[in-house]
């Protein structure tokens, strides 16, 4: 059994000095002084006992002081600094900071971010999907009689080949297609298009503001794709997944990200593929289908090449949201009279700016995918190619077609 003692402890107070005190009688008047101890030091509720700032202190047992955490912490120095051992505490936790700064957080549960899809697999997706209702519906032609039909028959554009027809119904029947959220690739055209304009990995949910952020009007793109279907989000996805393509489709965003100049990227989008939609169905493009053989591709490059204009005329022009139905008013027209000048200079953008190299300030795509079916070869776009923009007015000269052209898969 460990026996009392009696401590003097010495406090030291805030000019240095120490101040003892005496030790307390065991019994006084009959009565204990025992008192509560926390830490060694005895809890007083005389106020006498609390002058000067040093309560006294009674006599403890040994093994209550070798529990006492600040007399343990006075015997190893505690109150020495040991420089060693906070700076190693510190740099642990200026990295665990530096680490944390770093952390992008995921906006879904799913912790596997969605694969991207291209075209070509999307487009095969519904090549390998029954359209048979949707085929029911659609509208490939203008129907005309009477002296227009006569007419369109002697002097309109020639028709379409017939060994054509079943891929221009295709697209028609994509165009009455709506998003089905139970579908797999229809969920990955919309991450695919959403990551590859704001350069994220992560996926994001199905609907919020975020996609406001891409230029739809509220919180779920379906609901903006009235007149062109699942083929508006299919034209955009070629837009941003083509190597040849994606520089202009991310100068196009960046325009509509201007304070001053900003339209809505993805409303607008959609637009230019009801005016290739219409373009088609007016059968103004069955020349160069025929030619090309395939109509998706020609398609795909009409959408680009109307988009190409409208950007022209908007950073040029200096147009803003308030010009926007005039402005599509325009291009509509343009497109409808002037469909193979618009594929040419399409042509003629490209090639500036192959020969004008890669983009300044840009890098190869590592998740680009092979060309989509398009024009053939063509070149990347982007910002490099400064003071080169051509204006829609007038007539250029044009080179002549192009040869060895990718076929529909």
């Amino acid at each position: 059994m460990e026996e009392d003692i009696d401590v003097t402890p010495h406090t030291e107070g805030l000019n240095g000095l120490s101040h003892e005190s005496k030790p307390l009688e065991e019994i006084t008047n009959g009565h204990s002084n025992h008192k509560p101890v926390m830490n060694g030091l005895i809890i007083s509720h005389n106020v006498k006992e609390q002058t000067n700032g040093s309560a006294p202190l009674r006599s403890l047992p040994i093994s209550a002081l070798k529990q006492n955490g600040l007399l343990q912490t006075l015997v190893a120095g505690g109150d020495q600094p040991q420089p060693a051992e906070e700076n190693v505490e510190l740099e642990k936790a200026r990295e665990e900071w530096e680490a944390l700064e770093n952390v992008q957080p995921a906006l879904t549960e799913d912790s596997n971010p969605t694969p991207i899809i291209s075209f070509n697999e999307a487009l095969q997706y519904f090549q390998t999907t029954d359209l048979g209702d949707l085929l029911k519906n659609i509208q490939p032609t203008i129907r005309r009689t009477g002296l227009a039909a006569i007419t369109h028959f002697l002097f309109g554009p020639p028709r379409l080949h017939r060994e054509l027809l079943e891929e221009r119904d295709l697209v028609f029947a994509i165009a009455q297609c709506h998003v089905d959220n139970s579908q797999t690739v229809h969920m990955r055209v919309l991450q695919t298009i959403y990551k590859r304009l704001i350069g994220s990995r992560l996926d994001c949910p199905r609907f919020g503001a975020h996609w406001e952020n891409i230029g739809f009007q509220g919180t779920d793109p379906a609901t903006d794709l009235r007149g062109t279907g699942f083929l508006g989000l299919m034209h955009t996805l070629y837009f941003v997944m083509d190597p040849e393509t994606l520089p202009l489709a991310r100068d196009i965003y960046k325009l509509s990200q201007h304070p001053t100049q900003n339209f809505p990227f993805s409303v607008m989008s959609i637009n230019m593929t009801r005016i290739a939609l219409q373009v088609l169905r007016e059968e103004a493009l069955s020349k160069e289908c025929n030619r090309r053989q395939q109509v998706v591709g020609v398609l795909n490059d009409f959408y680009v090449a109307t988009y190409l204009h409208l950007y022209q005329l908007w950073k040029t022009q200096q147009k803003t949201i308030v010009d926007s139905g005039f402005v599509l008013k325009e291009v509509e027209l343009f497109a409808k009279k002037n469909p193979k000048q618009m594929l040419r200079r399409l042509e003629v953008f490209l090639k500036e700016r192959r020969a004008g190299g890669a983009p300044r300030g840009t890098s190869p795509d590592p998740q680009a995918q092979q060309p989509s079916p398009s024009l053939g070869a063509r070149a990347g776009t982007g910002q490099g190619s400064k003071g080169k923009e051509m204006h829609f007015t007038g007539v250029c000269d044009l080179p002549p077609d192009m040869e060895g052209e990718a076929r529909l898969i």
